[in-house]
């Protein structure tokens, strides 16, 4: 399915520091919680369109809070489970085996959240933006709270670069916990939204049969 918005600036697309009480505004108040769900999940970790939309209940693992991306690069990797991720993931219904479920799509998992996207951004007035440029947003949002750029490599599963290749090496899942969730927070306070604590246990999962 093609965007809903024009293609100009595809490959360079991301969201601005300023932009982000508009974005979250729009997308929490999209009429389908998954879609919701779904995108801010896109943002908050980073991950492709296909790894977030492939996420399946036995990823998502809530006592240690982790999450096993399928990485096309790598093949696993597991991330941190953020506060406000977690939060929302717990929320959805459980209809299925998948995370991101829809009750109409054949395979029964959300397919294309581009056009739900489209609609958020044209409600909330803001430009064109790819669901890759959400991931792209995270890596440069992750900036501002000085992130190491090995720490956001290893969450979005990004191949180490030739030059940085000696260099690389496997961050334990508590130091990208403790960048991920500081960013996480900082994009939450920009938005002026409420920061979920990390103790504070997330809403238990719906298992329903239909529409929600």
């Amino acid at each position: 399915m093609r965007e809903l918005v024009p293609k100009a600036g595809t490959k360079s697309d991301c969201l601005q520091r300023e932009q982000l009480a508009l974005w979250f505004k729009a997308v929490r108040e999209l009429p389908n919680p998954v879609h919701a769900a779904y995108l801010q999940a896109a943002l908050l970790t980073g991950a492709r369109r296909e790894e977030l939309a492939g996420l399946r209940w036995e990823d998502v693992d809530f006592r240690w809070c982790s999450l096993t991306i399928r990485d096309k690069v790598e093949g696993l990797r597991v991330i941190p489970l953020t506060p406000c991720v977690s939060h929302l993931l717990a929320a959805l219904p459980r209809r299925n085996g998948w995370v991101f479920s829809s009750p109409t799509a054949a395979d029964g998992r959300i397919t294309d959240p581009r056009e739900a996207h489209g609609r958020a951004l044209a409600a909330a007035g803001l430009p064109h933006l790819t669901i890759h440029g959400l991931r792209r947003s995270f890596g440069t949002l992750c900036e501002w709270v000085e992130m190491p750029a090995g720490i956001a490599a290893q969450i979005q599963g990004h191949k180490p670069s030739a030059t940085a290749e000696k260099h690389y090496r496997r961050r334990p899942l508590d130091l990208l916990r403790m960048w991920h969730q500081k960013a996480e927070a900082w994009m939450l306070e920009q938005a002026g939204l409420p920061v979920p604590s990390a103790s504070e246990e997330p809403a238990r999962l719906r298992v329903i049969g239909q529409q929600g």
